[in-house]
């Protein structure tokens, strides 16, 4: 396994050690998303790698098992990535969990802080008042209004009696 770690690049091993337990003890919340983050690309470039030169070492092996065995590396570098990616993932749950329990917390000490609004009475209940007065429509008192409004009447009614003269 020293010796896989060891084979990596400089970046990637980087990335490897930045997830030991030591390391992620005093990352905060977003820190740990930013370090998952570039974890995952790394394992996706690692896997995608595996799986790409697994599918060209199918056709020159003859078999799909010749050609894992040709491409354990690739496996094992992937796999370590995957690891690292479960140990962010972990130390990530717990910040996030214990962030979660001290924003409950602290909207819950808020909440008791403040008094409650007072209860309405039984002839308040239900009831909304308005801001202000209701406003009248004025538009129907336009005479062009009345006339689109009969024109609009006496076509339905004459829709209708087209109908009623069908059956």
């Amino acid at each position: 396994m020293q010796k896989l770690l060891q084979s990596l690049s400089e970046a990637d091993f980087q990335v490897v050690r930045a997830t030991e337990p030591r390391q992620m003890a005093d990352l905060d919340e977003d820190d740990l998303l930013e370090l998952h983050a570039r974890v995952r690309r790394a394992r996706n470039k690692h896997v995608g790698k595996y799986r790409r030169a697994g599918a060209v070492k199918v056709g020159t092996k003859g078999s799909r098992a010749a050609a894992k065995e040709a491409n354990d590396r690739n496996a094992d570098r992937a796999e370590i990535f995957e690891d690292a990616l479960s140990r962010v993932s972990r130390q990530l749950a717990q910040v996030a969990r214990r962030s979660a329990v001290e924003l409950k917390a602290e909207r819950l000490a808020r909440a008791q802080q403040t008094p409650a609004p007072s209860t309405p009475t039984p002839r308040e209940r239900g009831k909304v008042r308005a801001s202000r007065a209701p406003r009248s429509d004025d538009t129907r008192a336009n005479p062009g209004r009345k006339k689109r409004d009969a024109a609009s009447t006496a076509a339905g009614a004459r829709r209708q009696a087209k109908r009623d003269s069908r059956s």
